[in-house]
């Protein structure tokens, strides 16, 4: 079984695999969350952004999915610790501040340590299959890339336009 082989027999491809399987669970982990934060938004224009942010998360999936068949291994995630935490976080906000105005701030906030951590990734994740001579598996991820770092724009957008004043 590949997770048993010794740390020091380990190679680029085995932390590529754990880091694909990592970012699968995170990015279904976050395709559930999406739907309580778009309930929770106080702005029309702050749901929309999590609905359309929900449905570039189901082409995530599909994007990594198709990884997974190009270096021939099952889809399956493996519990991403990084972004439990991250979610819990979010779901801490919802729950504080619940009905204040500071609620959708606190919530983009929340989404944009999620891209954050997302951007981190994909840009790994791009660098290595590229490394490794994955040129699809990396125009895959850099796809993905794009529109996770449009995204925290548009987010930064909504925060700096209307959402943070609303907030005071």
């Amino acid at each position: 079984m590949e997770d048993s082989m010794p740390a020091k027999d380990k190679t680029l491809d085995d932390l590529f695999i754990d880091t694909l399987r990592d970012i699968y669970y995170a990015e279904r982990k976050i395709l559930k969350a999406l739907p309580k934060m778009q309930r929770a938004a106080q702005s029309e224009k702050l749901a929309a952004a999590f609905e359309h942010h929900r449905d570039e998360t189901e082409t995530h999936i599909e994007r990594l999915q198709q990884v997974f068949e190009l270096v021939g291994k099952a889809a399956r995630g493996k519990t991403c610790d990084a972004i439990e935490g991250i979610i819990a976080e979010g779901e801490e906000i919802m729950e504080d501040f619940k009905g204040s105005p500071a609620l959708d701030a606190g919530l983009i906030s929340a989404a944009q340590a999620v891209e954050h951590y997302e951007i981190t990734r994909y840009g790994t994740l791009r660098r290595w299959a590229t490394e490794l001579g994955m040129k699809e598996a990396a125009q895959l991820f850099g796809e993905t890339l794009s529109e996770e770092s449009a995204t925290d724009g548009k987010l930064t957008k909504l925060a700096e336009s209307s959402v943070n004043a609303a907030a005071h």
